[in-house]
């Protein structure tokens, strides 16, 4: 593991003279030289260029992630209801993990800008959440197991084992959507601005091989191996996968690339020049503006070098007193954000709500509908065995969407100098839209599985595209600055709030699923519903992004 460089204290300028200081980064192998432009500019060093192994290490986290989300997205449906969960309560148990986390994930996400540990800023929030993970998952595949060998009772255990298969998953929802916020910010945090664009094209590639794995692991028929027969049953082999598989991959992201711990940064910028800030009357997004501002000492004067104006793209300009963050202020914040930005977060919403109607309930869907088997039936029975094999199907269509979605991380950027970001946003969203549409009306086995591949442009869409624009809308804004016609309502936003606020929309996107589409179903008396619901999303998306998402050049 490298040392982290700690910046020498900054020299006091002539009288009168002006400075723009940017937000500190982590420093890690820093070159001679530009730790001389740091010392000598009266900013913090700019991040060094990582190599491709940190980058795929820190990356790898997103492979463990998925792999352990395709589990319980394909897993999940049919737990529940084997486990003796009404129809009617099914899509009800996403309402409670995305009510805790469109609550708290904006103020953990922005929080984490604040974390004084020694480690860092944001990993010890990302080792706290993936025990979390680790807990859930726990839970969740192995409830029903451990409630029937301690409970004789059999109407005593039904009930319990609903319960912790319930708290299992509502515990590994919750902490596998938070982390997220996490890791994106602390990529932003600790490289240059066109690692940022490699590390996010590796996210999306290990988040597309993470979910191939986790879908081929659930498509196998383990009951009947070596393996199913040494540790009980098909889920305590899944299982076993899932747990070393996530604890390998966290174990690397969380030693990939050094932090700088904040007090360090404070350091080396010991004004509070560069610290993230809130708005705490909600004046403007993400800024402290206090009516007395001190006088801060101003430092020598340097024109940005080359380097700076291409890697500055998370920095904020602050001339005011840092202030610690309530939830009043942050949702202030959060409701007073620039338009761009709450386009892209509604955008984000109906993105995920598409993806979510079809992806949580799609094994679900290859059971009952492609295969006319019966959840319900009892399980030594035909009609039961025959939605097992919708379900394994189901599997292997969502193995389909993650090998797409891993393939098409590449074939975006291929595809971004002819039509841009906001051009590879429309065609990820028309494109499922599209793919579900036809699932829902041709519903055979051979269309579904070939039309998988949708889903893959839709996931990986949703993955890269929205931080892409939020790393642009930052350099755009910085070039402003530089120029001098900046807008002061987006002055001092810290990343974590950035991400915080789109990754949020995920969780409202499983509050509005959770709430309607069970109802929903019921009312259509089929699960169809299901998909034909998430084309209509979907294509109200195409045509939100057409309308209002902002294009960069």
């Amino acid at each position: 593991m490298t040392l982290l460089t700690e910046d020498k204290p900054r020299g006091f300028p002539k009288p009168g003279s002006r400075t723009t200081a940017v937000e500190p980064h982590s420093v890690s192998n820093m070159s001679k030289g530009a730790c001389e432009h740091g010392r000598g500019s009266g900013m913090p060093p700019e991040p060094p260029r990582r190599t491709r192994g940190q980058l795929i290490m820190h990356a790898m986290v997103m492979f463990g992630r998925e792999f352990c989300y395709a589990v319980e997205a394909a897993f999940v449906t049919p737990v529940l209801l084997s486990v003796g969960l009404p129809r009617s309560l099914y899509s009800l148990v996403w309402l409670i993990s995305p009510l805790l986390g469109f609550t708290l994930q904006p103020v953990i996400g922005s929080a984490s800008d604040y974390c004084r540990s020694s480690w860092g800023r944001r990993r010890p929030y990302i080792l706290s959440l993936g025990i979390m993970m680790m807990m859930g998952i726990t839970m969740f595949l192995n409830g029903d197991a451990v409630i029937t060998a301690l409970m004789p009772s059999r109407g005593v255990r039904k009930i319990w084992a609903i319960v912790l298969v319930m708290i299992g998953v509502v515990l590994f929802d919750f902490a596998a959507d938070f982390i997220d916020g996490p890791v994106k910010a602390y990529l932003f945090d600790v490289c240059s601005y066109k690692d940022k664009e490699k590390g996010l094209h590796y996210h999306a590639l290990f988040t597309g091989l993470g979910g191939a794995c986790g879908y081929l692991t659930g498509a196998m028929d383990w009951g009947h191996s070596a393996l199913g027969a040494l540790l009980g049953s098909e889920y305590q082999v899944i299982y076993f996968f899932s747990a070393l598989t996530w604890t390998f991959f966290l174990t690397l992201h969380l030693f990939s690339i050094p932090e700088m711990p904040l007090c360090k940064q404070l350091v080396s910028d010991p004004f509070g020049l560069a610290t993230p800030l809130l708005d705490t009357d909600g004046t403007a997004y993400g800024t402290t503006t206090p009516k007395e501002p001190p006088p801060l000492p101003e430092l020598r004067p340097r024109a940005f070098s080359a380097l700076n104006e291409a890697n500055s793209i998370t920095s904020s300009v602050n001339r005011e007193v840092q202030k610690r963050m309530t939830l009043k202020s942050l949702l202030s914040a959060m409701v007073n954000m620039p338009s761009h930005y709450r386009c892209l977060c509604i955008s984000h919403l109906l993105g995920w709500t598409a993806f979510l109607c079809n992806m949580l309930f799609f094994t679900d869907f290859m059971g009952q509908i492609v295969y006319k088997g019966n959840p319900y039936a009892a399980h030594n029975s035909t009609a039961y065995t025959t939605y097992e094999r919708g379900v394994e199907m189901g599997c292997w269509g969502l193995c389909i969407n993650a090998v797409s979605s891993a393939l098409y991380s590449y074939v975006q950027r291929l595809l971004l100098p002819c039509i841009g970001l906001k051009g590879l946003y429309f065609l990820g969203y028309f494109a499922f839209g599209l793919g579900t549409s036809l699932i829902g009306l041709f519903p055979n086995i051979i269309s579904t599985l070939t039309l998988c591949g949708a889903f893959g442009v839709m996931s990986s869409t949703l993955y890269t595209i929205p931080f892409n624009l939020i790393t642009e809308y930052h350099k755009e804004e910085e070039n402003q600055r530089r120029q001098g016609n900046h807008d002061p309502s987006v002055l001092g936003r810290g990343t974590g709030v950035d991400c915080a606020a789109i990754t949020c929309m995920v969780q409202l996107a499983q509050i509005i699923v959770g709430a309607g589409l069970g109802a929903l179903v019921n009312l259509a008396g089929s699960v169809v519903v299901v998909v034909l619901s998430a084309s209509t999303m979907s294509l109200i998306g195409c045509l939100f992004i057409a309308l209002f998402i902002k294009c960069v050049d």
